[in-house]
């Protein structure tokens, strides 16, 4: 079983990127993880682009990065789940009872964060699920960090390792 957290489009700050990279490496003690960028080529990078059509673009990489069609399949070797504001929240104990449920399934988890202007219709329809971190607002650039941070954090509370207090 592994986790991947799909992201579109490259962090572009190297502090944030270190950050990432430290829970990454902490991560390796407990789960398999992955962390996969997806991006628009330079020929599909302009600014004469609609929101709608953006996302349609967008929602393609993110689907054939998870070798997925847009239509919805039940019988799917992974769970796709949207980082999503109209996702459900969870504390972070919550949280680690949510992965361990969603592990014990025997499924690949694949989280994605979206890009600017979030999700097509055809990723909505194909997700598993929408888990919100917040009801504030965060760049996409830092979600990766809070993300990759809760899911430490998440192994460490299904290990009753010292890292979490409540």
């Amino acid at each position: 079983m592994k986790i991947t957290l799909l992201t579109v489009g490259k962090t572009t700050d190297s502090r944030l990127e270190a950050l990432i990279d430290e829970y990454r490496e902490r991560l390796k003690h407990y789960i398999t993880f992955d962390f996969k960028v997806v991006s628009l080529s330079k020929s599909q990078q302009s600014a004469s682009l609609s929101v709608e059509r953006q996302k349609q673009l967008e929602s393609e990489l993110i689907l054939a990065a998870c070798n997925l069609s847009p239509l919805a399949n039940n019988h799917s070797p992974l769970t796709l789940i949207l980082l999503d504001e109209h996702g459900k929240e969870f504390r972070s104990i919550e949280f680690a009872d949510y992965l361990q449920k969603r592990m014990s399934a025997g499924k690949d988890l694949v989280f994605v964060v979206g890009g600017p202007y979030g999700f097509s219709k055809d990723v909505y329809d194909r997700a598993d699920g929408l888990i919100s971190l917040s009801k504030m607002t965060f760049s996409h650039q830092m979600i990766r960090l809070l993300f990759t941070e809760q899911l430490y954090r998440a192994m460490t509370i299904l290990r009753n390792e010292p890292y979490h207090h409540e």
